[in-house]
């Protein structure tokens, strides 16, 4: 009991120091930046663990980091490119900053310096598959696995220590799959998409990729910044994105996976949410209904006739007795035939079903009804052969000839 009474209280400790870290001014970190009294810094670490959240980034999915308001997490994709990723590097380093690093495989395995200059400063260090194709949301998954796994390899490969790798994705071009994600959260490894880019990867100015970041960010408060460390527009805007968020009030922070040793930042879920909802906020839209695991999937058998009798015999308080003797003989009628349905063509009912013989069904049920006036002998013979279910008389002398032409008789006459 002491020694758990002892586990408790380091633990709690341990929680206490990470809050007040956490709870630290951005002045005290960019203190801790040598020669750089004015750097922007990085505010907070925060420590996350993949398996409980396996889908970030508002852009795509419903969670993103607890960041708090004002916070800002840097990522940079498709390195490393000397070129260019040297200049980031340099960059950051100048204000104390630490981003994240979504590398290629090919990158890595042409530049596997420039991964371990990214592990030597400090950075986190993520993959970005393995040749950046942009069609992992319509491929194969053996081949989509392949480009997960070649990155992993060739990316680990450059590193002095591979556990430096950190189990974070982003998919290329954010052409996401349900089943490249659900390969990637079997491994422990988290997507990652983003909250908003700055388009740097387009034919834009930098001033241009400046503006986005910064409209972007202002639009939703806080969030994950989208660049990319191989464009040179990015490292032209990439030193006034950073005076701009410090200008405005914005801190830079820096997440990390949890391992054994370094336990995830305690949070609560509604902070992996943009914005959470609060009491004055309505909720535009109905709660996800949950899926139910049931326990036994076996189906029962529909109820039979005589056991709904039976049912009636043992509660004679629920129905009248006349009720109750008409079920019991309703298991006994006889099924009706077929032909109780038949009606024969050509009868009353069928001409009245018609609206063009309707009127000469009325007439002909009349005549059936009322004696007939004869005329005669040959009227009487006439009534005798005509079936009741045949047209009318009249209809009969109905006379089928068509008038003759009249012939106009015309008189020319001549001039003389």
């Amino acid at each position: 009991m002491t020694g758990s009474s002892a586990v408790i209280r380091t633990r709690s400790w341990t929680v206490l120091l990470l809050g007040m870290l956490t709870a630290a001014s951005p002045a005290a970190f960019a203190a801790d930046c040598p020669g750089h009294p004015d750097a922007l810094g990085t505010s907070r670490t925060l420590v996350v663990d993949p398996r409980e959240h396996p889908r970030i980034g508002t852009m795509q999915y419903r969670e993103t980091l607890p960041l708090k308001d004002h916070e800002v997490v840097l990522t940079f994709d498709d390195g490393p490119l000397p070129k260019y990723s040297n200049q980031v590097l340099e960059i950051l380093a100048s204000e104390c900053i630490k981003a994240t690093f979504f590398t290629i495989g090919s990158q890595a395995k042409a530049n596997p310096e420039g991964v371990r200059k990214l592990v030597a400063a400090g950075h986190t260090v993520g993959t970005h598959s393995m040749t950046h194709p942009l069609t992992m949301n319509r491929m194969p998954i053996d081949k989509a696995e392949a480009e997960i796994n070649g990155g992993i390899e060739w990316t680990s490969a450059a590193m002095t220590d591979p556990s430096k790798l950190a189990p974070v994705f982003r998919i290329p071009g954010l052409m996401r799959a349900d089943g490249v994600e659900d390969y990637l959260i079997s491994r422990g490894i988290q997507v990652w998409s983003a909250d908003f880019p700055a388009d740097d990867w387009r034919h834009v100015s930098p001033d241009r990729v400046y503006q986005l970041a910064i409209q972007r960010l202002e639009a939703k408060g806080k969030g994950i910044l989208l660049l990319h460390d191989i464009q040179a527009r990015t490292v032209a805007a990439l030193p006034k994105i950073i005076r701009e968020l410090k200008a405005r009030g914005y801190h830079i922070v820096h997440v990390v996976p949890a391992t054994p040793d370094r336990p995830a930042t305690p949070t609560t879920p509604v902070e992996w949410l943009l914005h959470p909802p609060t009491e004055t906020t309505p909720i535009a839209r109905w709660p996800v209904v949950p899926h139910f695991v049931f326990t036994q999937t076996a189906t029962l058998p529909a109820p039979d006739l005589a056991d709904l009798n039976a049912q009636t015999a043992r509660q004679p308080q629920l129905l009248p007795h006349k009720t109750m003797a008409q079920a019991d003989i309703a298991a006994t009628l006889p099924a009706p035939g077929r032909d109780l349905f038949a009606i024969p063509e050509g009868s009353v009912e069928v001409l009245l079903s018609t609206t063009l013989s309707r009127r000469a069904a009325t007439r002909l049920a009349m005549a059936a009804e009322a004696p007939h006036a004869g005329k005669g002998k040959a009227s009487r013979m006439q009534a005798r052969r005509t079936p009741a279910h045949a047209a009318p008389a009249h209809a009969a002398q109905v006379k089928s000839a068509a008038p003759r032409p009249t012939r106009l008789a015309t008189s020319v006459k001549k001039r003389a």
